[in-house]
């Protein structure tokens, strides 16, 4: 999350950009809420796919799992 006068600016981006920089992985993944289209959205921007959907326990969220290659970051 990004704080409301930083949004818009590609903060997030850079910051997401920065933290990924040095790892080792090849595909870094994360789980989004999947109801949270915009998110998702945003995430197909900066190079993940959607693989699948999970459900952890029957009164979680669904959430969609995305993955990258590391490069396109």
């Amino acid at each position: 999350m990004v704080r409301e006068p930083w949004r818009g600016t590609r903060e997030a981006a850079r910051i997401h950009q920065r933290l990924l920089r040095d790892r080792p992985e090849q595909r870094p993944a994360l789980l989004v809420d999947a109801s949270h289209t915009a998110l998702r959205q945003r995430y197909g921007q900066w190079g993940y796919r959607a693989i699948g959907d999970q459900q952890p326990f029957e009164d979680a969220p669904v959430y969609t799992m995305m993955v990258s290659n590391l490069q396109a970051t």
